[in-house]
């Protein structure tokens, strides 16, 4: 392996001689029509789409790396992921040349250099995702697919209280889907709030943020669905607590439906 000089940090040497490089890019997509972002045997996922437009535009059968899945019918306002290609297009180029491949819903919104060694999810720091709920009397027909619609009255404050439950590290096992294959639930919430906004009729939308140093399998959409009902008054907000204690995902609410869900944010 050829020495890497400090000018040329993000390019590596394999040993036949043809130069790597290590790409990051950014990624918004509208995960209404696809199974999630990770391949899956059936196909139609964001990934599978924007593997073949890499495929279409070098000839390279590579496989990119995300900062972490995204559910079906979960969308993301900046999703990154990784990759690496011998190919000798510029920097910025990719962006426009990807997107010319893709679906009108997934846009790559930025392509640079990465250093060797950066994994977009292994090299992540915190990632926020926010959850959105129109509490309007009726639906909004062109956000339908971005917000859930809960027309009934939610006590905020107590939902804000229930929050607090979640800062700091936790075992999140009851905010968990049982499939889970993970080792450890063990995950750190730095934030979690709720912004309020109008929803442009006369309502009002609930912005659910949530930011940790990475999140289990369902973990912000059961998080919404236990919220949910501290808000109907079906929960008491200390309850939250309890649930965390009690590391069992009988003891929290439903999952939230995904379309409210959006990956919001990834920090390295």
């Amino acid at each position: 392996m050829d020495r890497i000089s400090d000018s040329d940090e993000a390019l590596f040497f394999v040993s036949w001689g043809a130069i790597m490089k290590n790409l990051v890019m950014t990624v918004s997509y509208d995960g209404t029509g696809y199974y999630g972002f990770q391949t899956q045997p059936g196909g139609n996922t964001i990934q599978d789409r924007i593997e073949e437009s890499i495929r279409h535009l070098t000839g390279e059968a590579v496989t990119i790396i995300a900062s972490g899945r995204t559910d079906a019918g979960v969308h993301a306002r900046a999703q990154v992921f990784n990759f690496h290609t011998n190919s000798a297009i510029p920097v910025e180029r990719w962006a426009l040349a990807l997107n010319s491949r893709l679906p009108p819903d997934i846009r790559i919104l930025e392509a640079r250099m990465a250093d060797p060694g950066f994994h977009a999810r292994k090299s992540a720091k915190r990632k926020t995702y926010r959850y959105t709920i129109n509490c309007g009397k009726f639906p909004d027909v062109f956000q339908r697919f971005y917000q859930f619609h809960h027309p009934t009255p939610l006590d905020v404050e107590a939902m804000r209280h229930a929050l607090k439950a979640l800062i700091g590290e936790h075992d999140f096992t009851s905010f968990c889907s049982p499939a889970s294959n993970k080792l450890s639930h063990v995950r750190t919430i730095y934030d979690a709030r709720i912004e309020l906004a109008e929803n442009g009729a006369g309502g009002k939308l609930l912005h659910v943020f949530v930011t940790g140093n990475g999140f289990l399998q369902h973990m912000v959409r059961i998080i919404v669905g236990t919220l949910l009902e501290v808000g109907e008054g079906k929960r008491p907000p200390d309850e939250m607590a309890r649930i965390l204690e009690g590391k069992n995902r009988m003891l929290a609410g439903p999952t939230a439906m995904p379309h409210g869900l959006m990956l919001w944010e990834v920090v390295y």
